[in-house]
């Protein structure tokens, strides 16, 4: 499988079977832009709200439009599984910003879990229950509409993930305020790694102990 960053919160999976893209957004919403010709199978939405629901943007590849799952709930689409669970964006219950969904995506035989923008300080019981695995965890750092940096470390240390890949963070032209990536990296010791274009993994090419991986916005 090959994984791509696009900035914010969203991901490009490319697997054998099938292209999943995670929380396309508006680029004039957020100053970041999306490649051109964007296609995917499957697109999965974590919230409503403009940088991460930006569907229109995203072209078929076997189906057109692509298939979009939005809600918790269990799916299966062109060998991939897809598991929704529900969450919030805030540490409130979702009184200050709304829900949230968390998805496990199992592609290729790997197991990845897109926190979205979760706001909770740490996982439920039932919700780490939905998540039998974590191979490879993309969880939000950049604080203040998200969790922050001590917090995604603690949750890191909940679902024990072989790699790590921080999203939602302060990049070039994005047009929030939010902390970098650093922060996140100086929490988890892993200062000075450099930042890579994409992340090509299969299962038996897991680390064996937690690295965290830094990718560049394509």
């Amino acid at each position: 499988m090959d994984i791509y960053w696009l900035g914010q919160a969203c991901f490009r999976l490319k697997g054998k079977t099938a292209t999943v893209l995670i929380d396309p957004y508006d680029p004039d919403f957020t100053g970041l832009k999306l490649p051109k010709d964007l296609g995917a199978d499957v697109v999965l939405t974590t919230h409503d709200h403009q940088d991460h629901n930006y569907t229109e943007a995203v072209k078929g590849i076997i189906n057109s439009p692509p298939l979009v799952f939005k809600d918790s709930g269990e799916y299966e689409v062109s060998g991939v599984i897809i598991t929704g669970i529900s969450s919030f964006h805030d540490n409130s219950q979702g009184s200050q910003r709304g829900s949230n969904t968390i998805f496990h995506v199992v592609l290729d035989g790997l197991n990845i879990v897109h926190l979205g923008d979760l706001g909770q300080d740490k996982l439920t019981e039932e919700q780490i229950s939905r998540i039998p695995q974590t191979d490879i965890l993309l969880i939000p750092v950049g604080a203040i509409f998200t969790i922050d940096s001590k917090q995604a470390s603690d949750i890191v240390s909940q679902l024990e993930p072989k790699i790590i890949i921080p999203m939602h963070y302060k990049i070039e032209g994005l047009k929030f305020e939010l902390d970098g990536v650093d922060k996140f990296l100086k929490e988890m010791g892993a200062e000075g790694i450099v930042a890579q274009p994409k992340l090509s993994i299969t299962k038996d090419k897991l680390p064996e102990e937690s690295m965290v991986v830094v990718l560049s916005k394509i």
